[in-house]
């Protein structure tokens, strides 16, 4: 929420226009009887307009009103996870094949997948098995996906992000 809203002992104005919790309108009334109104309903009075003639002021669960305004923020922004998938140089095809299916799997539901070439031993000699199997696992998600970084070396690893499309 932007803004803060004035509530109950907090609002200035002497009168206030005043609308019932279920939407209908009591009409202007001086903020004293206002408030007395919210309290016998145990609710709070917030001021949703203070630059009206006269303010007006809304009876509710103030509470319920903050959580909710909350959990609608929250919703606006969808969270991305990045699902990794790990391979080797060597890994066989039928492996191979399973892992695409479930990065096609991450990408089909909105995620983002890394997918990790591990090097072991005297295999980070041999870069360009690692980079043959990753241009294939390029190829066969193409039509689902896109590159978002391309492979590149970080230690033993060579590693390479794609995005849904």
């Amino acid at each position: 929420m932007s803004k803060e809203l004035r509530i109950n002992r907090w609002i200035r104005a002497k009168e206030v226009r005043v609308i019932d919790d279920d939407g209908s309108q009591l009409g202007v009334m001086d903020i004293f009887s206002a408030r007395k109104h919210a309290f016998n309903k145990d609710l709070d009075i917030v001021e949703v307009a203070p630059e009206a003639k006269p303010p007006v002021c809304k009876i509710m669960d103030y509470g319920k009103y903050c959580y909710q305004q909350a959990k609608k923020h929250t919703a606006k922004h969808k969270t991305l996870t990045v699902k990794e998938v790990k391979v080797r140089p060597q890994t066989n095809e039928h492996d191979l094949l399973f892992k695409m299916k479930n990065a096609r799997k991450f990408l089909a539901h909105g995620d983002k997948v890394k997918i990790t070439m591990f090097f072991r031993g005297r295999e980070i000699v041999h870069k360009s098995l690692g980079q043959k199997v990753l241009d294939r696992i390029t190829a066969d998600l193409s039509e689902v996906a896109n590159v978002e970084q391309g492979s590149k070396m970080e230690g033993n690893r060579m590693i390479m992000i794609l995005a849904p499309k």
